[in-house]
């Protein structure tokens, strides 16, 4: 590992395989399906650890990310978006379907009749809207939408939502509760035109510890695998279950601060309002990143102990792992310090 040039991406197996313990615990103890949301981690190697614990299927959020994911052996997908399906799309799809079983988004009326064009039969969750404000039908209209896809040729499921809202300081409890309000809305709409849903999707892994297991019937965390500085800030992850890292070179004491070669291109340039910087130091908590360029890391260090000597390396954990994960070509495995193992992300830019 030290003499792998930086910045690169690594992964704890242990911190991983833990996570992913954990998170299928929390469902089946609550009997709830696990689906994960596979565009944090893109890659087939920890989707077959979260099958080997029990997750049902994957979600994706591409057409591209479900093709990679079956050809690697993935028999469930759920396309978590409002795909507008043409031609070329319809051809992808019909191909997927013959070799997994299938399920996809809709939240239009217009939407819906596109996918039944071109792959009449699908197997479809509508999508409602629980105060993202993002994509997603009222919840009140989700039986009216129902009963047209229903019409038009489609095999409707049930509902999902994606309570993304949750990434805010102290939401996570409310907007759990706004997730469960709106799927029983929508659920009860269905139930109204004579279409009895069978799924009741949501989850995130801000709120999904409060997820509310009367109403729902299957979550979608993803970011939980790896975790990161967002979920640090947000208290919903504790540094020990940090996963992934980026490992990173001091290249100057440049104005009194740590400059390390991990930029934007490597741990992504997601920054939320709320965030105290552009990252973390897994192992340097006082420390924060003020600035990041494309190819500098600028940490204020805010300690008494001596910055790091130039040539040393540093873990940092990106504030959007989703995002830093899809500026890599692999993930550098490591147990216990060792490297074990080197994951491409196979689902890397794969975003038609």
């Amino acid at each position: 590992m030290h003499d792998r040039p930086t910045p690169f991406l690594l992964v704890d197996a242990d911190v991983l395989e833990a996570n992913v313990t954990a998170m299928s615990v929390f469902a089946r103890e609550r009997d709830l399906a696990l689906r994960p949301h596979a565009k944090t981690h893109k890659s087939p190697s920890v989707a077959a650890l979260q099958s080997a614990a029990g997750a049902t299927g994957l979600t994706v959020a591409t057409v591209g990310e479900a093709e990679i994911f079956v050809d690697a052996g993935v028999e469930d997908v759920f396309l978590a978006y409002p795909i507008w399906v043409d031609a070329a799309k319809g051809a992808r799809l019909r191909a997927l379907s013959a070799r997994a079983r299938l399920t996809l988004g809709i939240d239009s009326v217009e939407g819906a009749r596109a996918l039944a064009a071109q792959l009449r039969g699908a197997r479809v969750l509508v999508e409602v809207d629980s105060g993202q404000h993002r994509s997603g039908i009222d919840p009140t209209a989700a039986g009216d939408l129902a009963d047209a896809a229903t019409h038009a040729g489609l095999d409707v499921g049930g509902v999902f939502t994606f309570p993304g809202h949750s990434y805010a300081p102290g939401a996570q409890a409310e907007v759990a509760a706004q997730e469960a309000a709106a799927l029983r809305t929508a659920a009860a709409s269905l139930s109204a035109h004579g279409i009895e849903p069978t799924v009741v999707s949501g989850g995130s892994t801000p709120s999904v510890r409060a997820t509310d297991s009367g109403v729902l019937t299957e979550i979608r965390p993803g970011v939980y695998v790896f975790g990161d500085a967002q979920q640090w800030e947000l208290a919903t992850t504790t540094p020990d279950r940090i996963a992934l890292t980026c490992l990173a070179t001091v290249v100057s004491h440049s104005g009194g601060n740590v400059v390390l070669d991990s930029g934007s291109k490597a741990l992504g340039a997601d920054r939320s309002g709320w965030a105290s910087g552009h990252g973390r130091l897994l192992d340097h908590p006082d420390a924060r990143v003020p600035s990041l360029s494309e190819h500098h890391a600028v940490v204020s260090w805010n300690s008494a102990a001596p910055l790091p000597e130039l040539g040393s390396r540093l873990r940092v954990v990106p504030n959007h792992v989703c995002t830093a994960v899809n500026l890599a070509d692999e993930l550098v495995v490591v147990r216990r310090g060792g490297v074990v193992d080197v994951w491409p992300v196979a689902a890397r830019g794969a975003n038609t």
